[in-house]
Protein backbone atom coordinates (compact mmCIF):
# COMPACT_ATOMS: atom_id res chain seq x y z
CA UNK A 1 0.00 0.00 0.00
CA UNK A 2 2.91 2.61 0.85
CA UNK A 3 4.52 1.88 -2.06
CA UNK A 4 1.28 2.45 -4.17
CA UNK A 5 0.70 6.14 -2.52
CA UNK A 6 4.71 6.63 -3.21
CA UNK A 7 4.29 5.87 -7.03
CA UNK A 8 0.84 8.03 -6.94
CA UNK A 9 2.88 11.11 -5.26
CA UNK A 10 5.66 10.97 -7.28
CA UNK A 11 2.95 11.08 -10.43
CA UNK A 12 1.11 13.92 -9.51
CA UNK A 13 4.36 15.68 -8.22
CA UNK A 14 6.48 15.18 -11.63
CA UNK A 15 3.85 15.21 -13.41
CA UNK A 16 3.04 18.84 -12.88
CA UNK A 17 6.58 20.29 -12.10
CA UNK A 18 9.86 17.76 -13.00
CA UNK A 19 8.59 16.87 -16.36
CA UNK A 20 8.15 20.14 -17.55
CA UNK A 21 11.25 21.03 -15.90
CA UNK A 22 14.03 18.87 -17.15
CA UNK A 23 12.62 18.85 -20.55
CA UNK A 24 12.57 21.89 -22.21
CA UNK A 25 11.67 19.87 -25.32
CA UNK A 26 9.01 20.64 -27.78
CA UNK A 27 9.16 17.62 -29.58
CA UNK A 28 8.45 15.26 -26.82
CA UNK A 29 7.11 15.07 -23.52
CA UNK A 30 8.35 12.11 -21.06
CA UNK A 31 6.62 11.04 -17.72
CA UNK A 32 7.97 8.96 -14.80
CA UNK A 33 5.39 6.60 -13.81
CA UNK A 34 6.97 3.88 -11.77
CA UNK A 35 9.53 1.50 -10.84
CA UNK A 36 10.19 -1.79 -9.77
CA UNK A 37 13.13 -3.85 -8.10
CA UNK A 38 13.65 -7.65 -9.09
CA UNK A 39 14.52 -9.59 -6.43
CA UNK A 40 18.08 -10.23 -6.05
CA UNK A 41 19.32 -14.07 -6.77
CA UNK A 42 15.81 -15.01 -8.46
CA UNK A 43 16.44 -18.04 -10.28
CA UNK A 44 14.59 -19.38 -12.98
CA UNK A 45 15.59 -22.95 -14.97
CA UNK A 46 18.54 -23.07 -13.37
CA UNK A 47 19.89 -19.76 -14.22
CA UNK A 48 20.39 -16.76 -12.39
CA UNK A 49 18.11 -13.77 -13.57
CA UNK A 50 20.51 -10.74 -13.95
CA UNK A 51 22.47 -8.82 -16.74
CA UNK A 52 19.83 -8.11 -18.62
CA UNK A 53 20.94 -5.46 -21.15
CA UNK A 54 18.12 -5.16 -23.46
CA UNK A 55 14.31 -5.54 -23.66
CA UNK A 56 11.65 -5.72 -26.47
CA UNK A 57 7.91 -6.38 -26.47
CA UNK A 58 5.48 -8.26 -28.04
CA UNK A 59 2.03 -8.97 -27.97
CA UNK A 60 1.86 -9.03 -24.40
CA UNK A 61 5.13 -10.77 -23.99
CA UNK A 62 8.67 -9.07 -22.79
CA UNK A 63 11.97 -10.46 -24.19
CA UNK A 64 15.41 -9.67 -22.21
CA UNK A 65 18.47 -10.76 -22.83
CA UNK A 66 21.21 -11.66 -20.47
CA UNK A 67 24.56 -10.48 -21.30
CA UNK A 68 26.60 -13.38 -19.96
CA UNK A 69 28.79 -15.12 -22.54
CA UNK A 70 29.41 -18.11 -20.60
CA UNK A 71 25.71 -18.78 -20.77
CA UNK A 72 23.69 -16.87 -23.44
CA UNK A 73 20.12 -17.12 -22.96
CA UNK A 74 17.02 -14.98 -23.18
CA UNK A 75 14.14 -14.85 -20.66
CA UNK A 76 10.38 -14.35 -21.24
CA UNK A 77 8.07 -12.11 -18.99
CA UNK A 78 5.12 -10.56 -18.12
CA UNK A 79 5.18 -6.91 -17.07
CA UNK A 80 0.93 -6.46 -16.08
CA UNK A 81 0.72 -2.87 -15.70
CA UNK A 82 -2.12 -1.61 -13.36
CA UNK A 83 -2.88 2.11 -12.71
CA UNK A 84 -0.13 3.36 -14.90
CA UNK A 85 2.48 1.46 -12.30
CA UNK A 86 4.23 -1.69 -12.24
CA UNK A 87 2.49 -4.76 -11.15
CA UNK A 88 4.62 -7.35 -10.98
CA UNK A 89 7.81 -8.39 -12.95
CA UNK A 90 6.85 -12.57 -13.84
CA UNK A 91 10.05 -14.61 -15.43
CA UNK A 92 7.84 -17.37 -17.42
CA UNK A 93 10.08 -19.11 -19.39
CA UNK A 94 14.16 -19.48 -20.63
CA UNK A 95 15.59 -19.29 -24.11
CA UNK A 96 19.05 -20.92 -24.56
CA UNK A 97 21.40 -20.28 -26.95
CA UNK A 98 23.70 -23.65 -28.31
CA UNK A 99 27.04 -22.22 -27.01
CA UNK A 100 28.78 -25.12 -29.24
CA UNK A 101 27.09 -23.36 -32.19
CA UNK A 102 30.51 -22.82 -34.51
CA UNK A 103 29.11 -19.22 -35.02
CA UNK A 104 29.02 -18.75 -31.16
CA UNK A 105 31.99 -20.42 -30.89
CA UNK A 106 34.15 -17.87 -33.51
CA UNK A 107 32.32 -15.07 -32.15
CA UNK A 108 31.93 -15.06 -28.16
CA UNK A 109 27.81 -14.38 -27.64
CA UNK A 110 27.99 -11.21 -25.69
CA UNK A 111 24.30 -10.31 -26.08
CA UNK A 112 23.24 -6.53 -25.67
CA UNK A 113 20.23 -5.85 -27.26
CA UNK A 114 17.32 -7.65 -28.77
CA UNK A 115 14.30 -7.35 -31.18
CA UNK A 116 11.18 -10.10 -31.87
CA UNK A 117 10.28 -10.23 -34.82
CA UNK A 118 6.39 -10.78 -34.71
CA UNK A 119 6.10 -11.56 -38.63
CA UNK A 120 8.84 -14.52 -38.57
CA UNK A 121 9.28 -15.19 -35.01
CA UNK A 122 12.60 -14.70 -35.38
CA UNK A 123 14.63 -13.04 -32.62
CA UNK A 124 17.41 -10.08 -34.05
CA UNK A 125 20.76 -9.58 -31.63
CA UNK A 126 23.28 -7.43 -31.18
CA UNK A 127 26.51 -8.12 -29.55
CA UNK A 128 29.75 -7.29 -28.71
CA UNK A 129 32.08 -10.36 -28.92
CA UNK A 130 35.11 -10.04 -27.25
CA UNK A 131 37.78 -7.74 -29.36
CA UNK A 132 40.42 -8.21 -26.48
CA UNK A 133 40.32 -11.76 -27.13
CA UNK A 134 39.84 -11.37 -31.02
CA UNK A 135 36.52 -11.93 -31.48
CA UNK A 136 33.99 -9.40 -33.52
CA UNK A 137 30.78 -8.15 -32.85
CA UNK A 138 28.10 -9.21 -34.47
CA UNK A 139 24.49 -8.87 -35.33
CA UNK A 140 22.42 -12.20 -36.26
CA UNK A 141 19.10 -13.79 -35.91
CA UNK A 142 18.08 -16.69 -33.82
CA UNK A 143 14.63 -18.77 -34.04
CA UNK A 144 11.78 -18.32 -31.13
CA UNK A 145 13.41 -21.48 -29.21
CA UNK A 146 17.30 -20.18 -29.73
CA UNK A 147 18.66 -21.86 -32.61
CA UNK A 148 20.75 -20.15 -34.24
CA UNK A 149 19.31 -19.12 -37.90
CA UNK A 150 21.86 -16.51 -39.88
CA UNK A 151 24.36 -13.35 -39.37
CA UNK A 152 24.80 -9.91 -40.99
CA UNK A 153 27.85 -8.88 -42.78
CA UNK A 154 29.25 -6.29 -40.90
CA UNK A 155 32.39 -3.34 -42.33
CA UNK A 156 35.90 -4.25 -41.92
CA UNK A 157 36.61 -1.39 -39.60
CA UNK A 158 34.20 -3.17 -37.06
CA UNK A 159 36.39 -6.32 -36.71
CA UNK A 160 38.44 -7.49 -33.52
CA UNK A 161 41.45 -7.24 -36.32
CA UNK A 162 40.44 -3.93 -37.96
CA UNK A 163 43.21 -0.86 -38.36
CA UNK A 164 40.29 1.45 -36.77
CA UNK A 165 40.96 -0.54 -33.38
CA UNK A 166 37.20 -1.00 -32.10
CA UNK A 167 37.21 -0.97 -28.32
CA UNK A 168 36.56 -3.76 -26.05
CA UNK A 169 33.46 -3.82 -24.75
CA UNK A 170 32.44 -0.54 -26.45
CA UNK A 171 31.38 -2.03 -29.86
CA UNK A 172 27.45 -3.38 -30.82
CA UNK A 173 25.31 -2.40 -27.94
CA UNK A 174 21.81 -0.49 -28.99
CA UNK A 175 19.57 -2.36 -31.10
CA UNK A 176 16.43 -1.01 -33.07
CA UNK A 177 13.94 -2.65 -35.86
CA UNK A 178 13.50 0.41 -38.66
CA UNK A 179 10.19 2.13 -38.87
CA UNK A 180 9.97 0.66 -42.50
CA UNK A 181 10.89 -2.91 -41.56
CA UNK A 182 13.73 -3.54 -44.01
CA UNK A 183 16.23 -3.37 -41.33
CA UNK A 184 18.30 -2.88 -38.07
CA UNK A 185 19.88 -0.05 -36.58
CA UNK A 186 23.23 -1.25 -34.54
CA UNK A 187 24.46 2.01 -32.46
CA UNK A 188 28.61 1.50 -31.12
CA UNK A 189 28.44 2.26 -27.49
CA UNK A 190 32.08 3.87 -27.61
CA UNK A 191 33.96 5.34 -30.77
CA UNK A 192 36.29 3.24 -32.80
CA UNK A 193 39.85 4.53 -31.37
CA UNK A 194 40.85 5.82 -34.84
CA UNK A 195 37.05 7.96 -35.16
CA UNK A 196 37.77 9.85 -31.63
CA UNK A 197 38.70 9.25 -28.05
CA UNK A 198 36.36 8.44 -25.33
CA UNK A 199 34.35 10.85 -23.81
CA UNK A 200 35.98 12.85 -20.67
CA UNK A 201 34.96 15.07 -18.49
CA UNK A 202 36.23 18.05 -20.34
CA UNK A 203 35.00 18.18 -24.20
CA UNK A 204 36.20 15.69 -26.52
CA UNK A 205 34.97 14.86 -29.85
CA UNK A 206 33.85 11.31 -29.73
CA UNK A 207 31.37 10.02 -32.37
CA UNK A 208 29.91 6.22 -32.61
CA UNK A 209 28.89 5.09 -35.74
CA UNK A 210 24.99 3.97 -35.44
CA UNK A 211 24.46 1.66 -38.33
CA UNK A 212 21.78 0.42 -40.36
CA UNK A 213 21.50 -3.54 -41.82
CA UNK A 214 19.38 -4.32 -44.32
CA UNK A 215 17.49 -7.49 -43.61
CA UNK A 216 17.30 -8.63 -47.37
CA UNK A 217 21.05 -7.86 -48.06
CA UNK A 218 22.38 -8.82 -45.01
CA UNK A 219 24.61 -6.12 -45.25
CA UNK A 220 24.81 -2.77 -43.81
CA UNK A 221 23.42 0.09 -46.01
CA UNK A 222 23.68 3.16 -44.09
CA UNK A 223 25.64 5.20 -41.34
CA UNK A 224 25.13 8.16 -39.21
CA UNK A 225 27.72 9.76 -37.08
CA UNK A 226 26.41 10.56 -32.79
CA UNK A 227 28.07 12.57 -30.68
CA UNK A 228 28.58 11.34 -27.02
CA UNK A 229 28.19 13.66 -24.31
CA UNK A 230 30.91 14.41 -21.82
CA UNK A 231 31.14 12.63 -18.31
CA UNK A 232 28.99 14.28 -15.78
CA UNK A 233 30.63 12.94 -12.75
CA UNK A 234 34.00 13.96 -11.75
CA UNK A 235 35.74 9.88 -10.85
CA UNK A 236 36.71 10.01 -7.43
CA UNK A 237 38.36 6.53 -8.05
CA UNK A 238 40.28 7.15 -11.55
CA UNK A 239 37.67 5.12 -14.15
CA UNK A 240 34.88 6.94 -15.90
CA UNK A 241 32.87 5.91 -18.94
CA UNK A 242 29.74 6.70 -21.21
CA UNK A 243 28.24 5.16 -24.15
CA UNK A 244 24.93 4.55 -25.91
CA UNK A 245 23.04 1.43 -24.28
CA UNK A 246 20.02 1.80 -26.33
CA UNK A 247 18.11 3.14 -29.18
CA UNK A 248 14.79 3.17 -30.65
CA UNK A 249 13.46 4.69 -34.31
CA UNK A 250 9.92 6.01 -33.86
CA UNK A 251 9.88 7.94 -37.65
CA UNK A 252 11.69 7.76 -40.60
CA UNK A 253 15.71 9.08 -39.17
CA UNK A 254 14.40 10.19 -35.71
CA UNK A 255 15.55 8.41 -32.80
CA UNK A 256 15.40 8.19 -29.06
CA UNK A 257 18.81 6.99 -27.95
CA UNK A 258 19.79 6.04 -24.15
CA UNK A 259 23.10 7.58 -22.52
CA UNK A 260 24.58 5.96 -19.88
CA UNK A 261 27.94 7.37 -18.06
CA UNK A 262 28.99 5.81 -14.67
CA UNK A 263 32.14 7.66 -12.76
CA UNK A 264 33.77 5.08 -10.20
CA UNK A 265 34.24 6.11 -6.39
CA UNK A 266 30.17 7.40 -5.87
CA UNK A 267 28.82 4.10 -4.40
CA UNK A 268 25.02 3.47 -5.88
CA UNK A 269 25.48 7.24 -7.38
CA UNK A 270 27.72 6.81 -10.06
CA UNK A 271 25.71 6.64 -12.78
CA UNK A 272 24.22 9.26 -14.95
CA UNK A 273 21.69 8.38 -17.71
CA UNK A 274 19.63 10.32 -20.32
CA UNK A 275 17.00 10.07 -22.70
CA UNK A 276 17.91 11.95 -25.90
CA UNK A 277 15.68 13.08 -29.01
CA UNK A 278 17.94 12.36 -32.19
CA UNK A 279 17.65 13.25 -35.92
CA UNK A 280 20.08 11.62 -38.62
CA UNK A 281 17.97 13.12 -41.79
CA UNK A 282 20.60 15.70 -42.44
CA UNK A 283 23.39 13.61 -40.87
CA UNK A 284 26.33 12.43 -43.78
CA UNK A 285 26.13 8.66 -44.63
CA UNK A 286 29.27 8.00 -43.07
CA UNK A 287 29.65 3.99 -43.90
CA UNK A 288 32.30 4.20 -46.27
CA UNK A 289 34.48 6.61 -44.36
CA UNK A 290 37.14 4.70 -42.43
CA UNK A 291 38.54 7.36 -40.49
CA UNK A 292 35.96 9.64 -38.70
CA UNK A 293 38.68 11.89 -37.21
CA UNK A 294 40.43 12.63 -40.92
CA UNK A 295 36.72 13.34 -42.58
CA UNK A 296 34.40 15.84 -42.77
CA UNK A 297 30.66 14.70 -41.67
CA UNK A 298 27.54 16.43 -40.16
CA UNK A 299 26.84 14.17 -36.93
CA UNK A 300 23.20 13.60 -36.45
CA UNK A 301 21.46 16.11 -34.24
CA UNK A 302 20.34 15.81 -30.57
CA UNK A 303 17.99 17.10 -27.56
CA UNK A 304 18.01 16.37 -24.36
CA UNK A 305 14.71 14.63 -23.68
CA UNK A 306 14.78 13.02 -20.14
CA UNK A 307 17.60 13.32 -17.73
CA UNK A 308 16.88 10.27 -15.01
CA UNK A 309 18.36 12.38 -11.91
CA UNK A 310 15.07 13.86 -12.02
CA UNK A 311 13.69 11.26 -10.46
CA UNK A 312 16.01 9.88 -8.42
CA UNK A 313 14.08 10.25 -5.35
CA UNK A 314 11.12 8.64 -6.45
CA UNK A 315 12.51 5.28 -7.42
CA UNK A 316 12.20 2.61 -4.97
CA UNK A 317 15.69 2.25 -3.57
CA UNK A 318 16.77 6.10 -4.58
CA UNK A 319 19.19 4.32 -7.42
CA UNK A 320 19.67 5.03 -11.11
CA UNK A 321 21.20 1.85 -11.80
CA UNK A 322 23.06 0.90 -14.98
CA UNK A 323 20.21 0.76 -17.53
CA UNK A 324 20.88 -0.98 -20.73
CA UNK A 325 17.50 -1.67 -22.27
CA UNK A 326 14.95 0.35 -23.85
CA UNK A 327 11.44 -0.75 -25.52
CA UNK A 328 7.62 0.47 -26.40
CA UNK A 329 5.38 -1.24 -24.27
CA UNK A 330 1.74 -1.63 -24.56
CA UNK A 331 -0.82 1.64 -25.24
CA UNK A 332 -1.58 3.17 -21.59
CA UNK A 333 -5.24 3.19 -21.15
CA UNK A 334 -5.31 7.13 -21.50
CA UNK A 335 -4.41 6.13 -25.07
CA UNK A 336 -0.70 7.39 -24.98
CA UNK A 337 2.85 5.05 -25.51
CA UNK A 338 4.44 3.69 -22.58
CA UNK A 339 8.19 3.73 -22.81
CA UNK A 340 10.15 0.50 -20.50
CA UNK A 341 13.48 0.59 -19.26
CA UNK A 342 15.76 -2.18 -17.62
CA UNK A 343 19.60 -2.06 -16.36
CA UNK A 344 22.42 -4.58 -16.15
CA UNK A 345 22.99 -5.51 -12.64
CA UNK A 346 26.26 -7.20 -13.45
CA UNK A 347 25.69 -9.89 -11.47
CA UNK A 348 26.77 -7.73 -8.56
CA UNK A 349 30.02 -8.07 -9.73
CA UNK A 350 31.28 -4.93 -8.77
CA UNK A 351 29.04 -4.28 -5.84
CA UNK A 352 25.63 -3.75 -4.91
CA UNK A 353 23.68 -3.04 -7.79
CA UNK A 354 19.87 -3.41 -8.57
CA UNK A 355 17.41 -5.42 -11.55
CA UNK A 356 15.46 -2.62 -12.13
CA UNK A 357 12.62 -2.26 -14.52
CA UNK A 358 11.50 1.84 -15.14
CA UNK A 359 8.02 2.99 -16.31
CA UNK A 360 7.73 6.11 -18.63
CA UNK A 361 5.11 7.60 -20.44
CA UNK A 362 6.02 9.34 -23.78
CA UNK A 363 4.12 11.55 -26.56
CA UNK A 364 5.59 12.34 -29.59
CA UNK A 365 4.38 16.04 -30.76
CA UNK A 366 6.36 16.06 -34.28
Amino acid sequence: MNKIKFSLLAVILFSSCATTRTLENENIRVTYLDDFVLEQGLEVDGTRVGGLSGIDFYENTYYLVADQPSNPRIYKAQIPLINRSIDSVIISEVIKLDKEEPFFRESTPDLEGIRFNGGTGEIAISSEGSIQNGKDPSLFHISSEGKYLFHYEIPTYFRASGVQKPRNNGVFEGLAESVDKTGYWVAMELPLKKDGPKPKIYRTKSPVRITKFNKETIKAEKQFAYKLDGISKFPIIWFAVNGVTELLEYADDKFLVLERAYSAGYGTGGNTVKIFEVDASNATNTLQMENLSKSDFKPAEKRLVFDFKSVKNFLEEGIIDNIEGMSFGPVLPNGKQSLLLVSDDNFSSFGHQITQFILLEIEFNN
